[in-house]
């Protein structure tokens, strides 16, 4: 597993010259990258969501497409749409900007639900369908969507189904105070992400997420990752809890983050490091929690503290 240390390292520390004092936010967005899934970036405007994404394609070289989401936005204008060619008499496929291996879809909740819909198929089965014709994506494909709190002005919210196909939800907030004065320094002549070049060839990244899947995993471990979600599902302030992709997304984030410190086995702090990020964007408050304002970082925090962890003879 130390390919894989040398490999997140390399690119933690590459999109950290753009992204200052966020290292936790940009350690996340890697490990959802090593599981293949997509990320959520939620916050308010102005924190620095699409430099990250972007500055995480960029480290990586692969092929780059953004989608600035609108209200007026169509389906197509996300998957693409068949011409007709009147030279050959057939219709040609003109691909979206979605066939691409990193997408950017910035400010995901604006679009309206028809067209955030678009994304679905895309997410799950890494193919698009244009006209009953199926279209494959290309490997690897990763989605980083870009969403402003539900509160403000023009938003929609994402469906349940759309949402599970996250496998992170993570959030950046406001710089500290020093780091927004290295911010200011860093782009007093030209912004960092100017000259940020590759730091890892793509190949690499499908060697290091193939060795991700390797990492074991104890029958406690499972168990223990069982027990967090199905204590969701009974939780008296949700209305929902995960589903079993919430299992596997857990699973998938304890195999990269144990590989990233070059262990071959899942720990129970791989797993509680990653639960909130994994699990809080997948339930839905009932309607009692709604009027208290519960957020449901707290519950799976609450989760947390209450569930048995696996005894100290898996840390020997």
């Amino acid at each position: 597993m130390e390919q894989v240390k040398a490999f997140a390292d390399r690119l933690i520390e590459n999109v950290e010259q753009v992204i200052v004092g966020k290292r936790e936010a940009v350690r996340q967005t890697v490990v959802g990258l090593l599981c293949q899934g997509h990320v959520l970036i939620e916050d308010v405007p102005g924190t620095g969501k699409t430099m990250l994404a972007k500055s995480l394609a960029r480290s990586i070289g692969c092929t780059f497409n953004r989608i600035q989401f609108t209200p007026d936005m169509l389906p197509s204008d996300v998957t693409g749409v068949s011409i007709f060619n009147q030279k050959t008499g057939e219709f040609e496929f003109r691909a979206g900007p979605i066939l691409t291996q990193i997408l950017l879809a910035d400010e995901v909740n604006r679009a309206t639900p028809k067209t955030q819909a678009a994304l679905l198929e895309a997410m799950e089965e890494r193919q698009v369908t244009v006209d009953g014709v199926t279209h494959p994506l290309p490997s690897p494909f990763l989605v980083l969507a870009t969403q402003n709190p539900i509160e403000y002005e023009g938003t929609f919210p994402l469906p349940e189904a759309q949402l599970d196909r996250f496998l992170l939800r993570i959030s950046l907030g406001y710089p500290t105070l020093s780091d927004e004065i290295r911010m200011i320094e860093r782009q007093q002549i030209a912004h960092p992400l100017d000259s940020l070049e590759k730091a890892v060839e793509v190949s690499a990244l499908r060697s290091a997420q193939k060795a991700v899947r390797e990492v074991a995993a104890t029958a406690e471990i499972k168990r223990y990752i069982l027990d967090l979600v199905s204590a969701t599902r009974r939780h008296g302030e949700l209305y929902l809890g995960a589903s079993p992709r919430g299992s596997l997304a857990l699973f998938r984030c304890g195999q990269a983050l144990a590989a990233m410190q070059a262990r071959s086995y899942i720990l129970p702090d791989d797993i509680k490091q990653v639960a909130v990020a994994a699990l809080a964007h997948r339930l839905i408050l009932g309607s009692s929690a709604r009027v208290r304002e519960v957020d449901s970082r707290s519950i799976v925090q609450d989760i947390l503290a209450s569930v048995p962890v696996p005894g100290g003879e898996l840390r020997a």
